[in-house]
């Protein structure tokens, strides 16, 4: 008998240790920066860049996206962030012009293995507006390798246009194409970014049809504010920044509403923080 529980507790430590050592947990963040506009006066880049890259620090995503950020604020987050590398074109001409949706990895626990750019409309690999939207929006995905375990993640980080309800549902399905096409071995996926779009509304549904949505499936209870957008002012009903994710556990999941010094908000829109698990 002794020998019989001897060989179980054996058993249970060894798959104990096993799932230990299999698994391995990473921190992922989606942040609208709100680009440098000159009319933000208090609110302005200038008064929050300092915080927006002491916040990364802190926080220590391995893996992070970012919307709106003109090519200076990606070039100052990369000077300023030195453990960190990104990928990522600007929309308007693939190189510099307009707004990134840039990819931030920590060099020091990611590897990049492939990446691309691509535009959400019906002509994706051209510079392009897409069907009833006002502006240029893209998709910026990354293939990363985790330097621990040598697991890998596809993330796919983007902005949905503001105006086009068409252009917002057709860019959802659009970018699960493209999941589909690309992960024929069934790894994790994280889907992060502004969506412009509530939970219920049709882009939100049918991204939810194919991945899970974070903050639903959170085995620690959500913290933070409900909402994501906050317009530099003390109210965030709407919930529009999401990381959704696929053959994934998720630990935690969190609106950041850190400050600056004068109380005033990092951003117009909370960062979105989530801690996973890869297995």
């Amino acid at each position: 008998m002794n020998n019989i529980l001897f060989k179980t507790y054996t058993l249970i430590i060894f798959l104990i240790f096993s799932g230990l050592l299999f698994s391995q947990e990473l921190n992922l963040m989606t942040f609208n920066l709100r680009y440098d506009n000159p009319k933000d006066n208090e609110d302005n880049w200038h008064h929050r860049k300092e915080k927006v890259t002491d916040l990364i620090k802190n926080y220590e995503p391995a893996i992070f996206g970012i919307q709106e950020g003109l090519s200076h604020q990606v070039h100052y987050l990369d000077s300023n962030l030195t453990n960190y590398k990104y990928i990522g074109i600007g929309r308007e001409d693939a190189k510099e012009k307009g707004e990134f949706s840039a990819i931030f990895y920590d060099t020091t626990k990611i590897i990049l293995e492939e990446e691309n750019t691509f535009w959400l409309s019906e002509s994706p690999d051209t510079i392009s507006v897409g069907w009833d939207a006002a502006l240029e929006r893209i998709c910026t995905y990354g293939l990363f390798k985790s330097k621990e375990s040598d697991k890998l993640i596809w993330v796919f980080n983007t902005h949905f246009d503001h105006r086009g309800k068409e252009a917002r549902k057709n860019s959802a399905n659009l970018i699960l194409n493209k999941i589909e096409e690309l992960n024929s071995d069934n790894l994790p996926i994280a889907l992060m970014g502004d969506f412009n779009s509530i939970p219920t509304d049709p882009p939100i549904v049918i991204i939810s049809n194919k991945l899970k949505d974070g903050k639903l499936i959170s085995e620690k209870p959500f913290y933070g504010p409900f909402g994501t957008f906050n317009g530099f002012s003390e109210k965030a009903p709407n919930r529009i920044d999401y990381i959704f994710t696929d053959n994934l556990k998720v630990l935690r999941y969190i609106h950041i509403d850190d400050r600056l010094n004068n109380n005033r908000h990092t951003s117009d829109h909370f960062p979105v923080f989530t801690t996973i698990q890869m297995q």
